[in-house]
């Protein structure tokens, strides 16, 4: 082979494998648990205790896709844009990773000693407390009516995390009320 037929055929063996790595990463684009209009909210609120809230919407607004129920912002579409798409499964872990998403962000409050000292530490915590309370009847309904082998462990770590949100809880005093 010359070098001007070896250097197109490396040019175009280089081109294929492009084309082909670049379909195959967009077939495996990852799906993001939050809407466009749920991450813009999450941005905006600064406060632990918001975002919380606004977490604890988003579980909500998915636990009402899975049950047909009515949206709990239907009132708000339009800040909150279309209600979550996508199967069973991919509800169930979003419910999941919203979960995880909380927790984490009160967690990394808690590694400095100012944000455990704010007033906001503890609304969120028991916001997110009383939410788990909520959602873990749901989950147990959702693990009963198992037909996907895979939802199992994510609905387990769900009913597991809500567990360890509870009980986090009670470690933190409730807020008092200024008079």
């Amino acid at each position: 082979m010359s070098l001007n037929k070896t250097m197109k055929f490396t040019i175009f063996a280089f081109l294929s494998f492009l084309l082909l790595f670049t379909t195959f990463a967009d077939a495996q684009k990852r799906r993001d648990y939050l809407t466009d209009e749920e991450i813009e909210l999450v941005r905006d609120k600064q406060q632990i205790d918001q975002r919380v809230e606004i977490l604890v919407i988003a579980i909500d607004r998915r636990f009402a896709v899975l049950n047909n129920q009515p949206s709990p912002v239907a009132k708000k579409a339009d800040k909150w844009g279309e209600e979550p798409k996508g199967t069973r499964t991919e509800l169930i872990s979003d419910i999941s990773k919203l979960l995880q998403k909380a927790v984490d962000d009160i967690d990394n409050l808690a590694l400095n000693e100012a944000g455990m000292k704010s007033e906001f530490f503890p609304k969120a915590v028991h916001k997110l407390a009383d939410a788990a309370q909520r959602f873990q009847p749901q989950l147990k309904s959702l693990y009963d009516q198992i037909t996907v082998e895979k939802e199992r462990g994510v609905i387990l770590n769900s009913m597991d995390l809500c567990n360890q949100i509870i009980e986090a809880a009670k470690k933190v005093p409730k807020e008092t009320k200024k008079k």
